[in-house]
């Protein structure tokens, strides 16, 4: 059954062609209201009451949400076509982007994983008495509350709070699960007049709490602090700072949905084999630490990570995915977009990603200013960090004619900037890039001022496949007649180059490497390169024995990527005894010309002449050799009972 599409111009203030947004959608659009929140809500009410029905508002979503409920209908589908393609000062035709926005908000996006955090209000209250003291007499009829401040001076014990005095030596957790560490620990004592009692100082005292209220003053006690659940921080010199966090901690008891934003494959992880380090990049961007090394792979703390995404932009293997939503999700918003623009008759679109933060900028720049130009598709996401290069070369192969991150104040922006650069190397140069403004109308003349350069992408692609299958695909499809481009240093993508005079062909590399991009030959000594398969991990040149492993960041668009090349090549030595083929010829003979007579295990030409030999015809050689040194006395006769019943005669 076809949706209907509850349209309105509010107020007259938006053109909408509901002919020809009904065309370019396939919704059954509706007759064009002008005040669907006010004065013909009566009109609304019938229409949620049909059932199947998406509204073109987001701003009024709550009211038509309330009045679903109220009739006992279906709550209806939201979509935003006024602040982000109606309200603009462009002359232009907004029915293309107005249905490439329908066309993204068709599709479902997954339900999200969560996971449930307990907080039962276990408070620990850091800084001075006066204004720890303070916070704690507001929040304790509320939360279990601990006051821990440096100095002992003017305190004043408490029936409802706990006071003590030490110095927090560590804390880690997060919300529902903070550990806590304390040196030079007093707990104060509520007997006795005049100053307050203390106990023992001691150091190292260990406790838990479910979140803490920083108001010290000094430094946070975590990196990105901000992103950290439970852990508050104001400057106690700030009052409505203070009473915000006071707020905020009130509201902390209870149970939440924590949700998993990062999803792990060990078995795909690159970051180490044998003890020899490989992969570290989401170690390195990883803001809140929550990704620590594993051994052979890294693991990641859901309760601490933030979900800024960034771990998943610069993973090589795809072994860290971002999942709230899928990565793939995402790829299909961008195919969306673009594929409804282009059918609507829309050129050169530019895309605009954006987080929250973004999205009220747009509200506001279209409320008060001259909105967005109606090429300007913006496609809001959660995390921008996650949105990497392949995000970025797939929205270019799909038909877009730039990209435009709009940064937010708490954006990665070193993450963003790499991933941009590395972006640019694979055909997006000029047409990818990172908006930086805090003002609306700052941004809403940027817009409107640039050229865009017409779309070089003929053949647009549909964006499918792992996030390396659809880089390759798009960056072919923007590079045409390229066949070998260039890239940054540290790029997940290149060749591995080999000086075949240092190289012994120990076929280390090939047994260490974590995505099968280097593999040997059976049947004779032989290193072979996928460069295709390639993460430039570094774990092959990092355990080569004779250093003759070198990294080449480069993406090979041509077919030779794809299949298996020779990187190095030796004759194979056949057996002295058997004439079965082992080893490298050459490397057998530098063995022979080291220990042959110089060694004194290799002395006599028999056991020299063992270096000759496969594995087999070796262990037979020494287990027949007259000085085998596993060789034992002659074992005595099994002795049996006629033995023992004639020595009884003999008696």
């Amino acid at each position: 059954m076809t949706k209907t599409l509850l349209i309105c111009d509010c107020l007259g203030t938006q053109t909408i062609d509901a002919p020809a947004l009904e065309a370019a959608t396939g919704f059954a659009c509706s007759r064009l209201h002008t005040a669907l929140c006010q004065s013909q809500t009566d009109l609304a009410a019938k229409a949620i009451e049909a059932g199947n029905l998406a509204i073109a508002c987001q701003q009024e979503a709550p009211r038509f949400t309330d009045l679903a409920e109220d009739l006992g209908a279906e709550i209806p589908d939201f979509i935003d076509i006024r602040d982000r393609a109606g309200w603009t000062q462009d002359t232009a035709d907004t029915t293309p982007k107005m249905a490439s926005l329908i066309a993204d908000a068709a599709l479902a996006t997954p339900a999200p994983k969560t996971l449930d955090v307990i907080s039962e209000g276990i408070c620990l209250i850091i800084g001075t008495a006066e204004v720890a003291g303070a916070a704690a007499d507001k929040l304790a009829d509320i939360l279990t509350v601990t006051v821990l401040t440096l100095e002992a001076a003017d305190l004043i014990p408490s029936s409802r709070y706990d006071l003590c005095v030490g110095r927090l030596h560590s804390a880690r957790g997060s919300l529902g699960q903070f550990k806590i560490a304390i040196d030079a620990f007093q707990q104060v004592l509520p007997a006795g007049r005049g100053a307050a009692q203390l106990t023992e100082a001691r150091d190292g005292a260990r406790s838990e709490c479910d979140l803490i209220l920083d108001l010290s003053g000094g430094l946070p006690l975590f990196p990105a602090h901000e992103k950290r659940d439970g852990y508050l921080r104001a400057d106690p010199a700030s009052l409505p700072a203070v009473a915000d966090a006071i707020l905020t901690a009130s509201q902390m008891t209870g149970t939440f949905e924590k949700p998993l934003h990062i999803r792990l494959e060990t078995s795909l992880c690159a970051h180490s084999r044998a003890e020899k380090p490989a992969c570290s990049n989401c170690l390195n961007v990883c803001p809140t630490g929550a990704i620590l090394s594993a051994g052979e792979h890294v693991t990641i703390d859901p309760l601490i990570c933030a979900g800024c995404g960034a771990c998943s932009a610069v993973c090589p293997s795809g072994a860290i995915s971002y999942d709230a939503p899928p990565v793939d999700h995402i790829f299909r918003r961008i195919g969306a977009l673009a594929s409804a623009y282009r059918k609507a008759g829309g050129m050169d679109g530019a895309l605009l990603v954006h987080d929250s933060h973004g999205a009220e900028m747009i509200r506001l720049g279209a409320r008060f200013g001259k909105g967005l130009p109606a090429h300007v598709i913006p496609l809001e996401i959660d995390a921008l960090a996650m949105f990497g290069h392949a995000e970025m070369l797939a929205a270019l192969a799909s038909g877009f004619a730039t990209v435009d991150v709009l940064l937010g104040p708490k954006s990665d922006r070193d993450v963003l900037q790499s991933q941009t650069e590395l972006a640019a190397a694979m055909g997006g140069s000029g047409a990818v890039g990172l908006l930086d403004f805090a003002d609306p109308d700052a941004l809403c003349d940027h817009l409107f001022d640039r050229e865009i350069t017409p779309m070089a992408v003929q053949n647009p692609i549909l964006p499918m496949g792992s996030r390396r299958q659809i880089t390759r695909l798009a960056a072919k499809a923007m590079m045409p007649d390229t066949d070998i481009a260039p890239l940054p240093d540290a790029a997940p993508y290149g060749a591995v180059l080999v000086d075949t005079n240092a190289c012994t062909l120990c076929l280390a590399c090939v047994s260490l490497c974590p995505s099968g991009a280097l593999v040997d030959n059976p049947d004779m000594p032989q290193l072979r390169f996928q460069e295709d398969a390639c993460l430039q991990c570094g774990l092959c040149s990092n355990i080569c024995p004779e250093q003759a492993i070198t990294l080449q960041p480069q993406l090979n668009l041509t077919d030779a990527a794809l299949s298996q090349v020779v990187l190095n090549e030796e004759e194979p030595f056949a057996c002295v005894e058997c004439g079965s083929l082992f080893g490298v010829k050459s490397t057998v003979e530098k063995i022979m010309a080291k220990l042959a007579g110089n060694h004194t295990m290799f002395a006599n030409p028999a056991t020299a002449r063992m270096i000759q030999m496969c594995d087999n015809c070796r262990v037979q050689a020494q287990f027949h050799n007259e000085n085998n040194p596993f060789t034992g006395a002659k074992r005595p006769a099994v002795r049996t009972s006629d033995d023992y019943f004639s020595k009884r005669k003999d008696h």
